[in-house]
């Protein structure tokens, strides 16, 4: 009964037992179902395995629960996957609270989650129009490194409601239809239902996105629309509606602290909520060599103390066709005006993009550690029946025209613009609220 008292009220089917919610409360006294899961074939982490073969009394629970605090600490930076995270909490009572004790400002060195929504529109200009069923939304989660396992999850079956699709934050997906908006967990399918939303403004809102963890105090969910951006303090009874005087939003970032805005013609800009609302355009000098050949519109990426902007460029050859390369600058504040200065090599990072702009983007640093590579970035495939659910592509590699049409549709790179957007979540990465649920 337990077992399926959680599945139905996560609205989860499991493939592989690796990615499955852990047990909520652990007794430190029991030993976990997913104990065979923990830290498995990892050298660096078999300390508490040796210490419980020296003696019969030691190879009880209490041996990992009594660990110090210490060294609970230097397991949790070796943790390089969502799955050893799971493993970790799993374990007992005392190894969950020590995560969960972290201050704030910790921050993870593993990959993100990649989400593929189980139904892919092809052509999001002739599909506008339609919401999508949100009930019928279903999605799989597969962590890069552990593929042989996935998480197959969906919206809450009793929401029978018509919703577009807005974009993810901070592990949630984001719905709204007019009035009507719900943020659905990517990883338990757990809900949030915001006030409704009443304004002439809010029949073109067409990117949605939370400013910090749902569960911390100053949580608040922002709508763009052509004209302005909607404001809900997470747990408050109502909307505040502020003027927005930019090109349309084509990404939100948070770096150090302050929030920035890439418009459509990419042009900077910084968003404060207080003490009152305002948006200012931050004075930027464009090099040279970043307007050479065709451009997509950009990415941009916080990977540590940089902002970067990742571009994609093609060139055409009579004879060869076409082919793109990726370009990465990073953002010098120390001038003025701030200047984009070209990153010939991401040394020791990966990065993470999706072709919907309204998506997160991540970084990641030692990507080695759980299988991957550095200098490389990391593009989830908006086809959802790819062999291959991202491509990587190392930062200054030719990406031919085969390996193009054999990853994009001819739209599918194109940069959203307002009300013409993918209308449910296709391909993207994704860290579950779980993580940032840790030191809060």
């Amino acid at each position: 009964m337990a077992g399926r008292r959680r599945r139905r009220r996560g609205h989860l089917r499991q493939e592989g037992s690796p990615l499955a919610p852990p047990p909520e409360d652990p007794s430190p006294m029991e030993p976990t179902t997913r104990r065979e899961v923990a830290i498995p074939d990892r050298p660096s982490k078999k300390t508490c395995h040796a210490s419980s073969s020296t003696s019969s009394s030691m190879s009880g629970p209490d041996v990992w629960a009594d660990l110090l605090d210490s060294l609970l600490l230097q397991i949790i930076a070796l943790l390089s996957s969502f799955h050893d995270l799971l493993a970790f909490i799993s374990t007992c009572c005392s190894w969950r609270a020590a995560l969960f004790s972290l201050p704030p400002a910790f921050r993870f060195n593993f990959p993100p989650l990649h989400l593929q929504s189980d139904h892919y529109v092809p052509h999001p200009r002739r599909n506008y129009v339609k919401h999508n069923l949100l009930s019928n939304i279903k999605w799989q989660l597969i962590d890069p490194a552990k593929r042989t396992s996935s998480l197959r999850c969906s919206a809450p079956q009793n929401l029978q409601v018509r919703m577009r699709y807005l974009g993810c934050s901070y592990g949630y997906l984001i719905f709204s239809n007019l009035e009507q908006c719900f943020l659905v967990d990517v990883y338990n399918g757990a809900t949030v239902k915001p006030p409704k939303l009443k304004s002439t403004s809010s029949h073109d809102i067409y990117y949605g996105f939370l400013v910090a963890p749902i569960n911390s105090s100053n949580s608040h969910l922002l709508f763009c629309s052509k004209s302005s951006m909607f404001q809900w303090q997470v747990g408050s009874n109502s909307w505040s509606e502020h003027p927005l005087d930019v090109e349309g939003v084509l990404q939100i970032v948070f770096f150090k602290g302050e929030m920035f805005a890439m418009d459509l013609l990419w042009r900077l800009h910084r968003i404060h909520l207080a003490p009152q609302f305002s948006v200012q355009e931050v004075a930027v000098m464009w090099g040279e060599d970043m307007v050479v050949g065709l451009s997509y519109k950009p990415w941009l990426v916080v990977c540590g103390d940089m902002l970067l902007l990742v571009d994609f460029i093609l060139s055409v050859d009579p004879l060869s066709g076409f082919s793109g390369t990726f370009k990465v600058f990073c953002l010098d504040f120390s001038v003025e005006p701030a200047k984009w200065v070209k990153v010939d090599n991401l040394g020791d990072n990966a990065l993470f993009v999706s072709t919907d702009r309204r998506n997160p983007t991540f970084s990641c640093k030692s990507p080695e550690r759980w299988g991957g590579k550095s200098n490389t970035i990391y593009i989830a495939k908006p086809f959802a029946d790819c062999n291959e659910p991202w491509s990587a592509v190392e930062l200054g590699q030719v990406v031919t025209s085969t390996e193009l049409c054999a990853t994009y549709s001819s739209e599918a790179i194109l940069a959203p613009r307002p009300s013409v957007n993918y209308q449910q979540p296709q391909s993207l990465w994704v860290f579950p609220s779980l993580v940032y649920g840790i030191g809060r």
